[in-house]
């Protein structure tokens, strides 16, 4: 796995350490003049408001390496507009491979107190959703992105618009994964809330995983499910996550 990025010098040594201890090769670090980051605050029922630490800079076409047209498939995992709708549609047109796509990063803005808010038209969701095989909004993304309230009809929305597998996020309640005129409901694997901060991109990471596999969109979209239960369980990005736990607890609810 390989990853491309924007960083500033603030977290460029300590960066490149933790992916060396991950197994993950920095494909391209572009110099920023900051490093992208928030900090975050969780209300009593859970809400979170982000608090803009750091902006990276943009990725450009030319920050691309060679090895991001030749990967079996790529993720496009923004968090504040450091890609945007031009490198999507060079991405696509120049790469056949399956292309996943994260889209908080992509429909997040600034506002005059330097908190994020979410907001995105229509016709730019659209366009995003229709350069992408497979997309991963949560509840609320699902809301800003497709402007309906209900997780199903947004499910509908997003492959409608082009999307061949999309998936809405809804925390403790599990997820739904949709696939042309059919949608799946996928179990939560029930456990402590601990800091639900990255169980997205844990639940995006695992159903990759098995994707690559080959197994149904159903067992991928459960493992996704078990391994982001794993996150959730712990504070801070670094956490015991394996592949065998993750098995196991998919496999307790399947059975």
């Amino acid at each position: 796995m390989g990853l491309v990025g924007s960083i500033g010098p603030d977290f460029d040594a300590r960066f490149r350490t933790a992916m060396t201890r991950y197994g993950v090769d920095v494909l391209k670090a572009k110099p920023a003049h900051a490093t992208g980051g928030f900090r975050l605050v969780y209300d009593v029922k859970g809400n979170r408001t982000l608090d803009v630490l750091g902006v990276a800079d943009h990725l450009d076409v030319d920050d691309l390496p060679p090895a991001c047209f030749e990967a079996k498939t790529l993720l496009i995992a923004p968090i504040l507009q450091e890609v945007g709708l031009p490198l999507m549609k060079q991405l696509r047109a120049e790469t056949d491979a399956p292309i996943f796509l994260d889209p908080q990063g992509l429909i997040r803005e600034i506002d005059d107190d330097g908190r994020i808010r979410s907001v995105c038209d229509t016709d730019t969701a659209a366009t995003l959703t229709s350069l992408v095989d497979v997309i991963k909004p949560n509840e609320h993304e699902a809301r800003v992105l497709t402007g309906v309230e209900s997780p199903y009809t947004a499910v509908r929305v997003l492959t409608e618009w082009g999307a061949r597998i999309s998936i809405v996020t809804l925390a403790e309640r599990g997820s739904l994964v949709g696939k042309g005129h059919n949608f799946m409901r996928i179990p939560p694997y029930t456990t402590i809330d601990v800091d639900p901060t990255g169980a997205g991109d844990t639940y995006i990471g695992a159903f990759i995983t098995k994707y690559l596999e080959g197994k149904s969109i159903f067992e991928c979209g459960v493992f996704a499910s078990a391994a982001a239960s794993i996150k959730v369980e712990h504070s801070g990005p670094d956490f015991p996550l394996t592949y065998a736990e993750a098995s196991r607890r998919m496999h307790q609810l399947l059975g």
